[in-house]
């Protein structure tokens, strides 16, 4: 297989695949599943850029929320309550205003098994973030979106490259210091790191606006009125009209309007931003491609949501395991054999291609 770069929209649609398949569950075997499978194919197919290297950062994002959200319930307590009681700590007497919250107090485990399970479902919804900010390129995210938000596109993706060009940096830095024999650990290091690294993003965001300059960025092409108006009147009654369809179907009663003016708004949204383009002038230079490892991919990741979806709604006690009375949850099959359909990213898409190296004079 000839390497190349894979299709950003394709990574991002599989991750959200998976990530839908991780909201649909808090059992943690299946959670860990989902999480193994994009660590993966992370693995597998990560290039060697420095923005691919942002996976481990959001592993220990996320290993920080599971953490931060346990300690949470040992000081405040859980919801859940149980019939077991783990440990007894000092409780602090609020106000009778306060009811409903205590600090300290009985911790059941069951409290901390639900802590758990919550936290670990937060904790994998990272991990598919993260998977595919480390598998496909930002700054080729440029590319699909529409003309009109082409600005807007511009901040985000300079935000989402942020971390990973954070991150490598801090790396070479610790790097340095080692070789030169310093400590790369401790409030030392932090502090004879932090200047370098705000340096370089200073450098990097002056390099950057010197480029959107060059480039004639934020240029505009000129349009009539009557073209101005149609936009903002269509943006503004297709905004309004998602909302009111959204707000039909969350109802209780869910009125049979909804979906099609949930349909409507949509369609006049996507014609305002069809016409906003119009004022943006931009060229497109070596498009990706959309082949069949493009759909192989993407399909893998959806496929694995959607069955994930579907076989909650049908088995919902296996997907939503009981903490109260403990039992060992159980792994439902069909659904770890969904999930470990997103697998085939790892030998359907090309390898990256290798970094190409500049020479130095």
């Amino acid at each position: 297989m000839t390497p190349r770069t894979l299709h950003p929209a394709a990574w991002w649609l599989w991750a959200l695949g998976l990530a839908t398949a991780a909201s649909r569950t808090t059992n943690p075997f299946l959670l860990a599943l989902i999480a193994t499978t994009a660590g993966f194919v992370v693995a597998a197919r990560r290039s060697s850029a420095p923005w691919s290297r942002s996976y481990g950062a959001f592993l220990r994002l996320g290993l920080a929320v599971l953490a931060l959200r346990l300690l949470f319930t040992l000081l405040l307590g859980s919801p859940v309550g149980g019939s077991h009681t783990l440990l007894t700590l000092p409780q602090l007497p609020l106000p009778h205003w306060f009811q409903g919250v205590r600090i300290g107090g009985p911790l059941s485990p069951e409290g901390l098994l639900f802590t758990f399970y919550d936290a670990l479902r937060l904790a994998t919804l990272l991990i598919c973030l993260g998977a595919a900010n480390a598998l496909a390129s930002p700054t080729r995210l440029l590319k699909l979106l529409p003309g009109a938000l082409h600005e807007v596109a511009v901040a985000v993706v300079v935000a989402v490259s942020f971390a990973p060009n954070l991150v490598a940096d801090v790396r070479r830095l610790r790097a340095a210091r080692r070789l030169r024999g310093r400590p790369d650990r401790g409030l030392r290091s932090v502090l004879g790191v932090g200047l370098p690294v705000l340096e370089s993003a200073l450098e990097r965001s002056l390099a950057l606006a010197a480029a959107m300059e060059t480039r004639g960025f934020g240029r505009t092409a000129p349009v009539s009125p009557r073209l101005a108006l149609a936009t903002r009147s269509l943006t503004m009654g297709g905004l309004l009209a998602c909302c009111a369809g959204l707000f039909g179907l969350l109802g209780a009663d869910r009125a049979g309007w909804a979906a099609p003016l949930l349909a409507a708004g949509a369609a006049a949204v996507a014609g305002a931003l069809a016409l906003g383009g119009r004022r943006t002038v931009r060229t497109r230079y070596r498009p990706d491609p959309w082949a069949a490892p493009e759909w192989l991919v993407a399909g893998s990741g959806l496929a694995a949501g959607a069955a994930v979806v579907l076989l909650s709604g049908r088995y919902p006690d296996a997907f939503t395991p009981g903490v109260v009375p403990l039992v060992l949850p159980a792994l439902p099959l069909y659904a770890a054999l969904a999930v470990l359909l997103a697998l085939l990213p790892a030998v359907a898409a090309p390898p990256p291609p290798p970094l190409r190296k500049t020479a130095r004079p």
